[in-house]
């Protein structure tokens, strides 16, 4: 049987259920008065699909409320969907596959897939990654379309501290451990030294290639580095091919599947990358567990059409 034949990936009811078995561990938590295990579901023929009402407050709510996904307009059970989709598709979904699949129009399919990136965000960056010990891999890359595509006063030019044309993304992998992406204006020392005092413990190997901004960082950390310009990639533990395999599956899921990510979103797909990384099959992570993590960030945000532009 396939995985999407699960009952609540179809059923109103058993979706509601299911979302509510994973955001409400300890009983109904009121989203207005925050208390929890005393409220009562609404079972009137009227009544619309996984209401409740607080017994303190005496206000009314489903377990979207206060979510990513409160006042949705389509079926919760899609929006499981479109979550188990996107977290199981390594190199993403676009929103074009999602409006296909699930059956609604593109704009809400767009818009939908971002609500999901911004519950995969992560409320708290992995701070003190690294530590003794342990290999943290740091390297930038640039993302954006082919020069040989771009008009003419649009492709790649160099200037003060960063490119015209292309978008500048900076990473943090540890090895056998987590990765963090940032969308920076520029690479130099000046913009990259402090993301790496504040992410990595001080007693960190950092593994870098021969670029100038990392020349100093040995006065912050045990600092290795590859000399990619002599031709070098590997010496004995220091390279950076860990980073790199991770900017390889970015790249082909921007190129291969979005075709296009604009500078305004561009952090939310980061997210959804990261997030896909950070708990994947290496880490003993099925797909199942991703889902249900990605859910678990669904919690305290609010993502407005208005507020975005489909764009991207």
């Amino acid at each position: 049987m396939s995985i999407l034949s699960k009952k609540y990936f179809h059923n109103e009811k058993a979706a509601f259920a299911y979302l509510e078995s994973i955001l409400w561990t300890d009983g109904p938590q009121c989203p207005h008065c925050g208390v929890i295990d005393r409220a009562g579901k609404l079972k009137g023929k009227s009544t619309r699909i996984g209401l409740w009402k607080c017994y303190e407050c005496r206000k009314q709510f489903t377990v979207k409320v206060g979510t990513v996904f409160e006042h949705g307009r389509i079926p919760l059970h899609k929006m499981l969907q479109a979550t188990y989709l996107m977290c199981a598709s390594k190199k993403g979904v676009s929103a074009h596959q999602l409006h296909r699949t699930l059956e609604v129009t593109y704009k809400t399919a767009w818009f939908l897939a971002h609500r999901i990136r911004e519950a995969m965000r992560e409320n708290k960056l992995p701070l003190g990654m690294g530590g003794e010990g342990k290999i943290v891999e740091a390297d930038e890359t640039y993302v954006g379309g082919k020069e040989k595509n771009r008009h003419r006063r649009k492709r790649f030019k160099r200037h003060a501290g960063g490119t015209w044309g292309k978008e500048m993304v900076f990473s943090l992998v540890e090895r056998e451990g987590h990765v963090m992406s940032v969308h920076t204006p520029s690479v130099s020392a000046a913009t990259l030294r402090p993301i790496l005092v504040r992410q990595l413990q001080g007693k960190t190997k950092l593994m870098t290639d021969d670029a100038g901004q990392y020349r100093h960082m040995h006065k912050n950390f045990d600092h290795e580095v590859v000399n990619h310009s002599s031709g070098e990639y590997v010496r004995g533990e220091a390279h950076t091919n860990t980073v790199e395999g991770y900017f390889s599956i970015l790249k082909r899921g921007v190129t291969g599947t979005f075709h296009h990510v604009s500078p305004q979103h561009l952090k939310r797909y980061l997210s959804e990358f990261d997030f896909r990384y950070n708990y994947r099959a290496a880490l003993d992570v099925d797909d199942n567990q991703r889902t249900e993590k990605a859910l678990s960030g669904i919690v305290g945000k609010r993502l407005t059409y208005r507020g975005s532009s489909p764009v991207a």
